[in-house]
């Protein structure tokens, strides 16, 4: 895969797969930045990296229907959910990685909407534990 235009992300959820329900993924993975500047340093600032963190954040368009968004995110409320997240909806691979990580499922927002807009649900939760990137 070379550079694409993202319309067709796979996002499983608690073991349901969201794709069809998600208009927007984000995974932004950090780095705690130690700072190690001493006397030694010749003015300049040094650093080591510390502690990864990440947040998952995912706009669903509402759903009320058995086993869909709204029942999936309030039964696991206060739960580690599992979230896989690839690229594109082909098979893993070199150029279509997966991440998968747990998150903890703090918030959820059943009821988010403007009179005639789309009913949607937008969660932003923190993964908890490493993050697996698999190629295959």
């Amino acid at each position: 895969m070379a550079i694409f235009a993202a319309t067709d992300y796979s996002v499983t959820v608690a073991g349901t797969d969201f794709s069809d329900h998600v208009s927007s993924v984000e995974l932004p993975v950090s780095v705690a930045e130690l700072d190690t500047t001493n006397f030694g340093s010749s003015g300049w600032t040094e650093a080591i990296g510390g502690l990864k963190s990440a947040t998952v954040s995912i706009n669903f368009h509402q759903d009320f229907a058995s086993a869909q968004v709204d029942s999936v995110l309030w039964s696991n409320l206060g739960s580690s959910v599992t979230i896989v997240l690839v690229p594109t909806s082909g098979s893993v691979s070199t150029t279509n990685p997966s991440f998968t990580f747990s998150a903890v499922v703090t918030d959820v927002k059943p009821i988010a909407a403007t009179v005639g807009d789309l009913a949607v649900q937008s969660i932003s939760w923190p993964v908890t534990g490493a993050i697996t990137r698999a190629t295959a």
